[in-house]
């Protein structure tokens, strides 16, 4: 099962973090890393695969790979558990933005 899942990214951050849900159901990240041959893109992929506990080639940025907004394809859990996943590192109990 492919999970896609849509984040906003801040590059160039002072420290890494799921930052939170925006209204539109978005989940925003931060990176260190600048935005700048693909750096950005693998520190996002890193981020939410230790955020998920999956390896890093199960988490892949498939589109906006020059863009702050990105799509992100996950690999190996369902939707519901990615959600679940997600919120438990956010502390919160819905991860849908409500």
């Amino acid at each position: 099962m492919t999970v896609r899942l849509a984040v906003r990214v801040q590059p160039g951050a002072r420290r890494e973090a799921l930052v939170g849900w925006l209204e539109d159901g978005t989940l925003k990240l931060a990176v260190a890393a600048p935005p700048e041959g693909g750096r950005a893109n693998r520190a996002v992929e890193a981020l939410l695969a230790g955020a998920l506990g999956l390896k890093g080639r199960q988490v892949r940025v498939t589109r906006g790979l020059s863009a702050r907004a990105k799509t992100v394809e996950i690999e190996g859990l369902e939707p519901d558990e990615v959600q679940r996943r997600l919120a438990a590192r956010l502390g919160t109990e819905k991860a849908d933005g409500q």
